[in-house]
């Protein structure tokens, strides 16, 4: 049988708050999956990344069975691409970076690039 804590109990309602509302901000997602983090602060930065990459290597496999196999998991993607979003989110939070700021900015750096029409091309600073 397992234990559930004080925290987890907490964590639970929270969930059920937003999940009847079904609509949140990318900073409300980074604060509630901060909720489920159970990884050691000192492997913190280095565990998100490395669950990230192994997620989108999760996603990567789904598509490579998509074109083996002509037929797409639509749901089985969905999830994975979800968990991209939490290791995302962790890693956010790890490095102090709100997701709305890092959205924001992404996309000002990429209507940025495509204004000065260098949105094709190699390198970080186009």
């Amino acid at each position: 049988m397992s234990h559930v804590s004080d925290g987890d109990l907490e964590a639970w309602d929270y969930y059920e708050e937003v999940y009847k509302n079904r609509s949140m901000g990318l900073n409300e997602y980074q604060s509630a999956a901060a909720r489920t983090a159970i990884y050691k602060q000192e492997h913190s930065i280095l565990y998100p990344a490395l669950g990230l990459a192994g997620e989108a290597g999760e996603v990567a496999n789904k598509v490579k069975k998509m074109l083996r196999d002509g037929e797409l998991d639509r749901k089985a993607l969905v999830a994975e691409v979800g968990d991209c979003l939490w290791y995302i989110s962790s890693l956010c939070r790890d490095l102090n970076v709100d997701m709305q700021d890092l959205a924001m900015d992404n996309l000002e750096k990429l209507y940025g690039r495509k204004a000065r029409g260098t949105i094709k091309g190699n390198g970080d600073k186009r």
